[in-house]
């Protein structure tokens, strides 16, 4: 203490009970030691919400047991700091003692006055709450006060006040009224506190013991609201206060010794902080409103909290407003419910369990509209800092009409102050069980979006499906509407893209069994989802693995989803739910490509120039992989013996599971691209195809395979897809494919375009049946440079024509071309053997043909020609 009272807390105020006179108090141990007993410790033996407990306390409050001189006491308890009404009475009582001694000598010198400081014990044993008044309450405090000598340093001191108490023996007191001042704050009224008449022993070493039924009432509510918050903000690690008094004292013999006006300050540091508490239930559920047919959402809440202090009452029903933070950090806080708890039974030394239930009828607009200026409502700030794991708590304020009995006073107090209080914490890491894709479905990017364009991008098509964990207090119905989500894509670890997500969504809930979780399966359909490839050598390792892989190429998904939940009390938007998942892809096979069978028809020209000329045909394929592709456009490379000889070309392709038909594609063929040598791959390629040979060529993107994406056409041009050169379908083909040109000559896999002969002898001359693969274009050959063949060596003639024909669409029969038979070989008697019917010919030749303004010159080898003599 200071000044003209007690200097500090360090005084003699609270000490532990010895075993003997001779023996040093507690207080005497831990002289210098300050004030320092919470009145709400922390939680040491409760279980906390996950089961787990606290540690136990290295430190517990003191309690003594009244005891008479002499007689046994009980060990003394560690205290602990902490500013509460036994120490601020104790310490009220006490200087009115000390001054009552001083007074009770006759004189007050100042060698009584230290006596009196130094001496003095007071052990609160016991703090109990009689009644609720309309000013305050009314408590019962035990203590145990003597005075003890020893504690007095000084020995000229000791025996001075050893004998002025010796003389006086005992001491009274009539009613008292303390005022007790918050000094730090213009001498603010804290409370007052109503102490009746008492009689003490003042001779050293006899104990008395007080039983004090005293009438307690706080100050105005302002005084009480800004100490609270200030304890509450954590700013109060010393308080200092003034008690004020009018004592009248009297001795034994009911001597009067007049009326004397006391003023004490004390200086309180170490202020214990808000105890910690443990929620050790929580229940949601859907309740019907009282009076009402309509039903909210119910919340009961047990909370633990131990008593360390010999402090018993029972604390009635209360109202409490519980609160929301609204959009700005200082600005008005949003209610949205009223809790009421249970009576508070508080016992010493014992936990305390604080039951509250509330029940919530409706959101407030306010709760769920975003904040000005922005996107986010006060709903979804709380879910998104408590999803994320940032400390989020909910606000609690006493209401200050608390019906029944309850006085004003308490609703007055507890109106005035707001309690921040956390909720627990949960982690969300595995609230995401399962997360499926299936019917998955893809296409490929608009060639024509800007680059930042959604179109820009490939697209994903399938059905999300995603189970999802639900917290066991959770017991109300949930619907989930709509999912929105940007979720980032990964293979091996490594970042893939970005899927953005936002569809409507249904959802079913699964009851779990006894000891089992509840779940909620959660179904969406998303349609032409953006895919932003953000690596395209990541896209590449998967096609790869897709490619030339034999088991699922699995994709790792991890989000931060927006659900759309609705519940009892409306629909509303939980964002920020943070979600993890795979999605297995199967791989499209090592046959892939033999397994697609395309077979090309309605071939035409759609285009020609000297040197190029552009088909367009219709294409039957088969797509054995389990996907699905919209192709808006591309372009692919047409390659041979690693030349470039053209590109096809496609747009709005639809390529559905199974077989595909009549699909539209383009073929532009100009391999001077790549220079003369680029010619002469094409022209030996286009040879060889019609001659029937196995010719095969190769397609691979490049950079303007998708022209709004280049990096990505790039990107797959590190693989080649080659296959056989799809046939055509030309007149006079028969079911199976197989070709007869009317002499039984037939082959199931070589376009025969020159399906039979005629030679007539007299005339020297041969006409043919050509076969053209084009519906709508005609073909002119302009020269003819042909020898016919017997059993593949033997000449039987030749054949030089210049002047150009036609071979329209479809089956046609050339102009009689002049025949220079080889009259010393043996193919002419084998000719003329077959006179009047039909013989089996090779041909070898060189034909310059022209379609439109392209001219090509080719080399053609046929071997089963059927042929007919004639004279």
């Amino acid at each position: 203490m200071s000044s003209s009272g007690f200097d500090t807390e360090r005084s003699p105020l609270l000490a532990a009970s010895t075993s003997s006179r001779d023996s040093k108090t507690l207080a005497d141990s831990t002289d210098g030691a300050l004030e320092s007993t919470p009145l709400l410790s922390t939680s040491n033996t409760t279980p906390r919400y996950n089961g787990e407990r606290d540690d136990p306390d290295a430190a517990s409050l003191v309690s003594a047991e009244a005891s008479h001189s002499g007689d046994a006491e009980p060990p003394a308890r560690p205290a602990k700091k902490s500013t509460r009404w036994p120490s601020i009475i104790a310490a009220l009582i006490l200087m009115a003692l000390a001054t009552s001694i001083a007074i009770g000598a006759f004189f007050v010198p100042a060698a009584v006055e230290e006596y009196a400081k130094e001496a003095i014990v007071i052990e609160p044993t016991n703090l109990a709450l009689e009644s609720i008044t309309t000013d305050g309450v009314r408590a019962r405090i035990q203590a145990n006060f003597r005075l003890d000598a020893q504690r007095v340093k000084n020995v000229h001191v000791r025996r001075v006040g050893q004998f002025t108490t010796w003389l006086a023996k005992e001491l009274a007191t009539e009613e008292t009224k303390v005022k007790v001042y918050w000094i730090d704050h213009d001498n603010m009224l804290l409370g007052t506190a109503g102490l009746p008449p008492l009689t003490i022993t003042i001779a050293n070493g006899h104990n008395t013991e007080l039983d004090i039924v005293a009438d307690l009432a706080p100050g105005d509510a302002d005084t009480i609201r800004t100490i609270a918050n200030q304890f509450l903000a954590g700013k109060m690690d010393i308080i200092r206060v003034r008690g004020t008094t009018d004592i009248t004292v009297k001795t034994r013999f009911n001597i009067p010794l007049g009326t004397h006006y006391v003023s004490e300050t004390m200086e309180f540091e170490g202020i214990a902080p808000l105890p910690s508490y443990n929620i050790t239930g929580l229940n949601f559920e859907e309740r019907p409103l009282p009076g009402d047919e309509k039903e909210g959402m119910a919340a009961d809440v047990t909370i633990t909290t131990f008593n360390p202090y010999p402090v018993a009452f029972d604390v009635p029903s209360l109202k409490f407003e519980v609160l929301v933070p609204g959009c700005r950090k200082h600005g008005p806080a949003i209610s949205v419910a009223t809790a009421v708890t249970d009576v508070i039974a508080l016992r010493p030394e014992a936990d305390v369990e604080v039951a509250a239930h509330s029940i919530v009828e409706d959101l407030p607009e306010s709760l769920t509209s975003p904040c000005p200026g922005g996107t986010m409502s006060p709903l979804d700030k709380l879910f998104e800092a408590y999803l994320a794991g940032q400390p989020t708590s909910v606000l609690v304020r006493g209401q200050r009409d608390q019906g029944g009995d309850a006085p004003g006073w308490i609703g007055d107090i507890m109106s005035s102050v707001t309690v921040p209080v956390p909720l627990p914490e949960q982690s969300f890491d595995d609230l995401i069980r399962n997360f499926s894709l299936t019917d998955v479905s893809f296409s490929l990017p608009d060639p024509l979006a800007d680059p930042d364009d959604p179109d820009s991008n490939p697209k994903v098509s399938g059905t999300i499906v995603a189970l999802a964990a639900l917290p066991s207090e959770l017991n109300i119905s949930l619907n989930v509407s709509r999912v929105q989500a940007k979720a980032d894509v990964f293979y091996h670890s490594s970042k893939l893209g970005e899927l953005e997500i936002d569809e409507k969504a249904s959802s079913i809930q699964i009851e779990g069994g006894p000891g089992e979780e509840n779940l909620i399966e959660i179904t969406s359909r998303v349609h032409d989802t953006p895919l932003k490839v953000t690596d395209d050598d990541v896209l590449t390792e998967v096609i790869s693995a897709l490619l030339f892989g034999d088991v699922n190429v699995i994709l790792d998904i991890s989000a931060l989803v927006d659900v759309g939940v609705h519940t009892i009390l409306g629909e509303f938007i939980v964002k920020g739910v943070p979600a993890e998942g795979r999605i297995p892809l199967k791989p499209l096979g090592k046959d892939l490509l033999g397994s697609m069978q395309p077979q090309v028809g309605n071939l035409e020209v759609v285009d020609t120039s000297p040197v190029s000329i552009t088909l367009q045909a219709s294409v039957n394929v088969t797509n054995p992989t389990p996907y699905a592709a919209y192709i808006p456009w591309i372009s692919i490379h047409i390659l041979n013996n690693e030349t470039v000889l053209g590109e096809a070309r496609a747009k709005k392709l639809s390529i559905k599971r199974g077989n595909n038909t009549n699909l539209k594609v383009t073929a532009v063929w100009r391999p001077s691209l790549d220079g003369e040598d680029g010619r002469q791959i094409g022209r030996d390629l286009i040879s060889q195809y019609i001659s029937g040979y196995n010719t095969t060529v190769t397609f691979r993107t490049h950079p303007g395979t998708i022209p709004s994406k280049p990096e990505l056409g790039k990107a797959l041009s590190k693989f080649n897809f080659t296959l056989p050169v799809p046939r055509l379908n030309v007149p006079g083909d028969n079911e199976g494919g197989r070709r007869d040109g009317g002499n039984g000559s037939t082959n199931g896999t070589a376009p025969h375009f020159i399906r039979g002969a005629t030679f007539h002898i007299f005339s020297s001359t041969a006409t043919f049946t050509l076969a053209s693969p084009f519906t709508r274009n005609t073909i002119y050959i302009e020269h003819i440079n042909a020898t016919a063949l017997y059993n593949h060596t033997e000449e039987i003639g030749r054949i030089k024509y210049d002047s150009p024909f036609g071979c329209p669409p479809g089956l046609s029969t050339t102009p009689r071309l002049p025949v220079d038979w080889s009259l010393d070989s043996v193919g002419r008697d084998k000719l003329k053997e077959a006179l009047g019917g039909k013989l089996r010919l090779d041909a070898k030749a060189t034909v310059r043909v022209r379609i439109g303004s392209w001219k090509e010159t080719m080399w053609y080898i046929g071997r089963g020609i059927g042929a007919s003599v004639r004279l």
